[in-house]
């Protein structure tokens, strides 16, 4: 009688240490929860990092026209400070 509740105490034991471990590796630290969700920031941190290269390379390609476009230079120059050619005249309509 004993040895049966001795070893009904162990299987408790066991079963206990078991529930411990499993949701220990569910939710821990570096369970799988944490698993997922770093596999998840980490798909959007790539898609971030790939979106900025773009933008980036898109700001080099216009800061070279900037610097070497005479027709980049010109546009930019006529809309943001209104300015114009030698030969041209500004004609208003009211």
């Amino acid at each position: 009688m004993m040895k049966q509740r001795d070893m009904r105490g162990g299987r408790l034991l066991i079963i206990f240490a078991a529930a411990i471990l499993l949701g220990n590796a569910l939710a821990g630290d570096r369970g799988l929860t944490a698993t997922v969700r770093a596999r998840h920031d980490r798909a959007a941190l790539t898609a971030e990092i790939d979106s900025l290269r773009a933008g980036n390379a898109r700001l080099r390609a216009r800061a070279q026209a900037l610097k070497n476009d005479p027709a980049t230079i010109e546009a930019v120059a006529r809309r943001e400070f209104g300015l114009l050619r030698r030969d041209e005249k500004v004609v208003i309509a009211r």
